[in-house]
């Protein structure tokens, strides 16, 4: 007998994507017409049909028709088909489906009202693009650079990794003027020209032990907060606290944007922070350390 998620393997990509479609709709707004499909993905009526008909074949006990409106609505004993990312859900609730098309004569449309914070840091895509096809090349990027601390000056990087930090993206590479590796905020970066050569073996990511090094973080909620149950219902905690796996390049900017009170001794006491850094030292090490909010560095550390 052939299981659900065999038959669906045996379909072509793009009616696995409209099959999600249908399923994505049922499940988060229990309900789906034809002219969602053809809105969405360009089909037919007559396609539009075929497709909630085969979804019907597959899933009879996800899909109800409900003649009276000519829409097909969530059954009952509904169980998704598919599995939901719910970083990418929540980010099609928010700001709708991407279809490489949209633009200012056809700006992309939360599909519920939903709020988020502004975006101010945003990238120029024409700085944006060469830098992916470095990274995506494994080639190094001429560029000028606006630092805090030297101003504007050229240099030669070695791309890798694009960061979103919550608050601005930035780039891993290989500063060849520092002969280290570096994040260079993606706003701060002008004029990058691809190089027609490769890289060195010692600017390449493996070499990178910011990157590489994976550090364990533990959090538990804060201990000034007098009802710690609701912050372990809030982060899903499990016995009281949460651990998570991070690159050390990117450890600080994570506990700066989440509020996570790194200091020995809980002292911040601000309405913003609800974790505890259960043990600082698991920060030791790390560069960018320095950005965790109360984070004191061990005595006898050197400082960079």
């Amino acid at each position: 007998m052939v299981t659900q998620p065999q038959r669906v393997e045996t379909l072509s990509h793009a009616q696995r994507e409209r099959l999600a479609y249908i399923d994505f709709r049922l499940y988060f707004f229990g309900e789906i017409g034809r002219p969602d499909l053809i809105e969405r993905f360009g089909v037919a009526p007559a396609g539009a049909t075929r497709d909630l008909a085969l979804y019907r074949e597959i899933a009879p006990q996800n899909i109800l028709f409900d003649g009276s409106h000519k829409v097909y609505r969530i059954g009952q004993a509904f169980s998704p088909l598919f599995e939901h990312a719910p970083q990418r859900v929540l980010s099609a609730l928010a700001h709708g489906f991407g279809d490489g098309l949209n633009g200012p004569a056809r700006p992309l449309q939360p599909l519920l009202p939903c709020e988020s914070p502004a975006t101010l840091s945003i990238p120029r895509m024409d700085v944006l693009a060469p830098v992916c096809r470095a990274i995506h090349a494994m080639r190094p990027l001429a560029i000028r650079y606006h630092s805090m601390t030297s101003g504007e000056t050229e240099r030669v990087i070695v791309p890798f990794a694009l960061v979103d930090t919550g608050l601005r993206w930035h780039v891993r590479a290989f500063d060849r003027k520092r002969g280290e590796f570096r994040d260079f905020v993606l706003t701060r970066i002008e004029a990058p020209a691809l190089l027609d050569e490769a890289p060195q073996a010692h600017e390449r990511p493996d070499h990178d032990i910011q990157w590489t090094r994976i550090v364990e973080l533990e959090f538990v909620p804060h201990p000034r907060l007098e009802r710690p149950e609701i912050i372990e219902r809030d982060y899903g905690m499990q016995g009281g606290s949460l651990r998570v796996w991070v690159r050390a390049a990117v450890a600080g900017y994570m506990l700066l944007r989440w509020s996570v009170d790194c200091s020995p001794d809980h002292r911040l006491t601000d309405e913003q922070y609800r974790l505890w850094l259960a043990d600082p030292l698991a920060l030791y090490g790390v560069e960018n350390a320095k950005l965790a909010p109360g984070y004191q560095a061990p005595s006898g550390a050197k400082k960079r």
